[in-house]
């Protein structure tokens, strides 16, 4: 494995531990939207740190580059949001899958847009992806103690924000340096996140014994992680990217069982390794069209 790669690995693997940390800090009682915050201004002060040591080619004075980094934050506040969301009224290893899942609903809104074209291969991994939640979340057994509608819906609204998210950044960055982006797109997130958010859990986060856990839910679910992941990047050919960013669900899911004793049964394990392979695949050998700019 390659630098590139290894870095692309790091970030997925920081992502997956960001889930749990935030499984966490809600089971003590902490409100998704205030942990989401958090992490996003933590993570703020990282990039603008990034960008403080480099400062070259920054176009913040770009029209355009304030835009895409805009649509960016928004994605970004939603994608944040919507998992820990999904992560309090289900489990971690349930929210990172079914957000992992949401590039096989961007085809079906694609198709209704007719942005992209039905093949046999892409409705064969939709319906397989479909199968797999069905799995995953158990909704066929009203007997079983799965994720609720919320959980189910927080997940794949996660995965459509982060969608939304790659979006603004790729066009932004013809027209600025990544970590400038990525400071505009999280200054969003906390202006954004800062009124749903408790008001007295906001501010008792800032001298409570849990501070540790939001400082590296902020360090490494959106400063290092993004910044690894971005470098990475450059140099890592899509495909591979594809497969290593398996890493984030597959990590949530074990910190989900092993630290916060959650259960996985046979089937849903069935359910979450349909979705992730099925994903994957279809990450490596179709590629949805970019609309014109």
């Amino acid at each position: 494995m390659g630098a590139s790669t290894a870095f692309v690995a790091l970030a997925a693997l920081f992502w997956g531990v960001s889930g749990g940390i935030g499984g966490i800090l809600m089971a003590d009682g902490w409100d998704p939207f205030v942990v989401s915050f958090y992490r996003g201004a933590i993570g703020l002060l990282c990039v603008l740190l990034w960008l403080s040591l480099r400062p070259q080619g920054s176009g913040l004075a770009n029209r355009r580059l304030w835009f895409w980094s805009l649509i960016a934050g928004v994605g970004v506040a939603g994608n944040f949001s919507f998992y820990f969301l999904s992560i309090a009224h289900g489990s971690v290893a349930v929210a990172a899958t079914l957000m992992y899942s949401a590039p096989a609903f961007v085809y079906l809104v694609s198709f209704a847009l007719k942005l992209e074209t039905p093949t046999p291969l892409k409705w064969g991994a939709i319906v397989a992806v479909m199968v797999g939640i069905a799995l995953l979340t158990q909704i066929y057994d009203t007997g079983a103690s799965g994720v609720t509608a919320i959980g189910l819906g927080a997940g794949l609204l996660a995965g459509m924000s982060y969608a939304v998210f790659i979006f603004g950044f790729k066009y932004a960055a013809p027209h600025g340096s990544p970590q400038a982006i990525l400071v505009i797109a999280f200054a969003v997130l906390a202006i954004i996140l800062i009124w749903p958010a408790d008001t007295n859990q906001t501010v008792a986060a800032l001298s409570t014994p849990d501070w540790p856990l939001f400082a590296a839910l902020g360090v490494f679910g959106a400063g290092l992680s993004f910044v690894l992941y971005i470098i990475g990047l450059n140099h890592t050919a899509p495909a591979v990217a594809s497969i290593v960013a398996m890493v984030e669900p597959v990590t949530a899911s074990l910190f989900g069982v092993v630290i916060l004793n959650e259960n996985l049964v046979g089937t849903q394990i069935i359910g979450m390794g349909l979705i992730l392979v099925t994903v994957t695949a279809l990450s490596i050998f179709t590629r949805p069209k970019r609309p014109a700019s």
